[in-house]
């Protein structure tokens, strides 16, 4: 049930309780047949649409307080279930138990000088900890990609959320029970109190990861608090480079879906980057920009290109090249050459998703070389960073970090590997 005004020690005897029982749930999961995880997960599915109207009410008590906490529009419409979104919620527990089972996977074959045989096999990580904010499909999201890569998860959602999380997450656990998988291979945490955050972040030994999803505040305090490894990005400021040789008409194409297809997300371009042979396209490309509603933020390069242009410019401070506007903004540079370019953008990125358009083979090779982001792209909008969009099915988020995990983070990406030998009674 709801936990109530509990005392700090009550809350700290909560968090290791549930932590310790996924500990234990997670090594019965790790064993689990594909089988069985597949039929858990059909099973959710209908589940969620057999209780609609049960999850649509426990949200109305959510949108109700969300007034006293003066949520804004878009938090609020992110909270907002529909049977619209509960449908696309079963459709991608679906989508996720036709997925391969990435558990048992052999990755590599090794050559051992002893010559016995040994391999890399994928396993899970274990337990995985989930901290978000808002949108209530990251429980069942969360949960499922978990479940399927064997691990056992630990969410805790923020309370603008609470009554629709705790919802799922009941409906998640009876699911698990119907058919026979440990209960707390899925467990919420029953409160909202920031003090059970905190002691969530220091059980390193029953936790192997934690994963924040929200605004950048959240994960901040994630990784200034936890003692467990955090797989995070902070800011997604990506940006378009328009090389001297780049066809004018796809350059235009891939810069207004890179920035208008849906500027709030953390794919979507910040920068525009044109090298000065290309100048000549940017009067066409500002206009197209302007036509769909985007402020032009500009060097003084740009501004004097654009000076005849009559479009209305705003100018641009360095720290503008790297900001996340997740708005119709955009910051533009014209460059010099190749080099000035890569550098812009490995001094300004957050190291998610740059692209460049060219038509010389070598200055695409020296682009995706040079420029250290989590994905680089030649002649493709910078949307396309996605799980989905990777062929990798569902995702659990996009990591900017380079250790483990890089760029979106499918089911490979919850699992970690075992050395597997098998001897034949050697000795060292």
């Amino acid at each position: 049930g709801v936990q109530h005004h509990m005392t700090n020690d009550q809350i700290t005897e909560l968090v290791v309780d549930i932590s310790k029982r996924a500990r234990i749930a997670s090594l019965e999961l790790a064993a689990l047949p594909t089988e069985t995880k597949n039929n858990f997960l059909l099973d959710l599915a209908e589940q969620l649409l057999t209780q609609t109207d049960a999850i649509i009410e426990a949200n109305a008590h959510d949108l109700e307080a969300a007034k006293s906490l003066d949520l804004s529009a878009p938090m609020t419409e992110r909270l907002t279930l529909t049977p619209g979104r509960i449908a696309a919620m079963a459709e991608g527990v679906r989508q996720v138990a036709a997925l391969p089972d990435p558990v048992g996977i052999e990755i590599e074959r090794l050559a051992p000088p002893k010559g016995f045989d040994l391999r890399k096999i994928r396993v899970p990580m274990g337990v995985i900890g989930i901290i978000y904010e808002s949108r209530p499909n990251v429980t069942v999201d969360c949960a499922v990609l978990c479940l399927k890569s064997g691990n056992a998860s630990i969410l805790r959602g923020g309370k603008e959320a609470f009554h629709s999380n705790m919802k799922l997450a009941a409906i998640v656990q009876d699911a698990l029970r119907a058919n026979g998988i440990h209960p707390d291979a899925v467990q919420f945490i029953p409160t909202t109190d920031r003090a059970a955050l905190k002691v969530l972040l220091k059980q390193d030994d029953t936790i192997h990861c934690i994963i924040p999803r929200g605004g950048e505040s959240l994960i901040r305090f994630t990784v200034e608090n936890s003692r467990i490894p955090v797989i995070k990005h902070y800011t997604g400021v990506c940006s378009v480079y328009i090389d001297a040789t780049a066809d004018a008409e796809m350059a235009e194409e891939i810069l207004i879906n890179s920035k208008c297809q849906r500027p709030s997300v953390c794919n979507a371009a910040e920068n525009l980057i044109v090298h000065q042979d290309a100048a000549a396209q940017l009067p066409r490309l500002a206009k197209a920009l302007h036509d769909r509603g985007v402020e032009l933020r500009v060097d003084s390069h740009a501004k004097a290109l654009l000076a005849a242009s009559g479009l209305p410019l705003v100018n641009a401070l360095p720290e503008d090249f790297a900001t996340e506007y997740t708005d119709l903004i955009i910051a533009i540079a014209i460059v010099p050459d190749l080099k000035a370019a890569i550098d812009l953008i490995n001094a300004n990125s957050s190291g998610h998703t740059d692209s460049i358009v060219t038509a010389d083979t070598a200055a695409a090779q020296n682009f995706l070389t040079s420029v250290d982001s989590a994905a680089v792209f030649h002649n493709a909008s910078t949307r396309f960073s996605d799980g989905f969009e990777f062929g990798l099915g569902a995702e659990i988020g996009i990591s900017t970090d380079r250790l483990h995990a890089r760029g979106p983070m499918g089911l490979n990406e919850l699992c970690t590997y075992k050395y597997v030998l098998h001897g034949t009674g050697e000795t060292r």
